[in-house]
């Protein structure tokens, strides 16, 4: 009895032994591989919760667009309704009266009114009256006086819209088109900060010479059939440094005097460039520069003027300008508004994404909820789509060229996973701002 017990021991182990054998073989595994398998079992559950951590995230800061009913065709249709330009709209009675009572402390203009469009319907047509140099600056331009009283300033095209400018983020000449393209991308995010402006094509010699003054008239000169001039600016120093019409037909951008009983106060931006070689500012070396000095700086010590510059520096990443060394804001009226002057560095290298445009944003991780909800609103290329269409009847049409819109796109993306960055980081309720 003892001895049968024992043998169907033995058989049993035996039969496991095979089954176990049979196993391994077929599982294809070897010790090895199941040894490795053991060792790297943690990184792979923590890449594995990180992976769902993250998509939780996106889950819960999707745009509340993403929703049925409220697809991308919906917001496009929602902006252009909004944002469109009548280009037929009539020109009304007293027009620049009306452009002049729109200025407040916080925006220039409606965000959206038929009006606009009469406004720069009669800012690309209305006589010019008389034309004197411009007020100053590194660039040229010619301040003009247009029928009914109203200073603008006009800006010669220098480039044609496909030149590619390299070399330094704020290398070359200004853009004339980008002006226009700034003021129009201003709009659709909702800040009403960048002067109005309009393309307008101008007869050289008997839309200006012939109303210039004697120290216009005297920078003008003929090369090569065509009529030149160099006005006056910290670069105009001769005829070598002339901008020429093809003839007398010269392409520019005509921009909107602010209201002449509104004096505009200078500050120095804290997020400035050297402009020298091998010199590099603060906020180039030192991440905690927003937290440990800006932050306790007047003006940037209360809002809305930080919230201004993170608006501002959105902007001008999206575009491209890397020349923001300085803005302006309304003097002795409180709260102002920093005004987006000055935009023509913009729209230069579309194939380069220039980073240090947007470290006030990545150092301070701040930003109005309004402004996180409006680039949200503009994600999956409605940006591009929305601006275009707003822009295809514009008297400098076509004003972008297709690569420098998909610029817009891609970089609307990287200030949109930075922000996600720093809520991750910081939590949304000290990241974004409700005013």
């Amino acid at each position: 009895m003892r001895r049968r017990h024992k043998h169907l021991i033995f058989v049993i182990c035996t039969l496991f032994s095979i089954g176990y054998i049979s196993f391994r073989i077929l599982s294809g595994n070897d010790q090895t591989e199941w040894t490795d398998e053991v060792e790297n079992s943690p990184k792979k559950i923590t890449e594995a919760s990180e992976y769902y951590e993250d998509v939780n995230f996106i889950k819960e800061h999707r745009p509340r667009f993403e929703t049925p009913g409220n697809d991308r065709q919906k917001r496009i249709s929602s902006l252009l309704e909004k944002y469109s330009i009548d280009w037929r709209s009539p020109i009304q009675e007293n027009i620049w009266h009306v452009a002049e009572k729109w200025v407040s402390a916080r925006k220039l203009y409606p965000e959206s009114s038929p009006l606009i469009s009469s406004v720069l319907r009669y800012l690309s047509s209305a006589p010019i009256v008389k034309a004197d140099f411009g007020y100053g600056g590194t660039q040229l331009k010619i301040t003009l006086l247009l029928e009914g009283g109203q200073l603008a300033v006009f800006k010669p095209r220098w480039y044609p819209r496909d030149f590619l400018v390299t070399g330094e983020p704020y290398a070359g000449r200004d853009r004339h088109n980008a002006e226009v393209a700034a003021f129009h991308l201003n709009r659709l995010l909702n800040f009403s900060r960048v002067p109005i402006v309009v393309g307008r094509t101008i007869d050289l010699r008997n839309e200006i010479k012939s109303v210039a003054t004697p120290r216009l008239i005297n920078t003008f000169f003929t090369r090569e059939g065509n009529l030149c001039f160099y006005g006056k600016c910290l670069y105009c120093k001769g005829p070598d440094d002339g901008v020429c019409a093809q003839g007398d037909k010269l392409e520019g951008v005509v921009i909107l005097w602010l209201p002449k009983k509104l004096t505009l106060e200078k500050w120095k931006h804290p997020w400035r460039r050297s402009y020298k070689e091998g010199r590099r500012m603060r906020w180039e070396t030192d991440d905690s520069y927003c937290r440990t000095f800006v932050k306790n700086t007047s003006p940037y010590d209360k809002p809305p003027r930080l919230l201004d510059i993170m608006d501002t520096c959105i902007l001008d990443f999206l575009v491209g300008n890397a020349d923001r060394h300085r803005y302006e804001t309304f003097k002795n009226i409180n709260n102002s508004m920093l005004i987006i002057l000055d935009n023509g560095k913009s729209f230069g290298n579309p194939f380069e994404d220039e980073l240090s445009i947007l470290a006030p944003f990545t150092q301070c991780c701040l930003l109005r909820r309004s402004t996180y909800e409006r680039l949200q609103m503009l994600t999956d290329g409605v940006l591009s789509e929305v601006l275009k269409t707003v822009m295809e009847l514009e008297p400098l049409a076509p004003v972008l060229t297709q690569p420098h819109l998909l610029a817009l796109d891609r970089r609307l993306k990287v200030v949109m996973d930075k922000a996600h960055w720093c809520m991750k980081q910081y939590g949304e309720m000290n990241i974004l701002v409700d005013e």
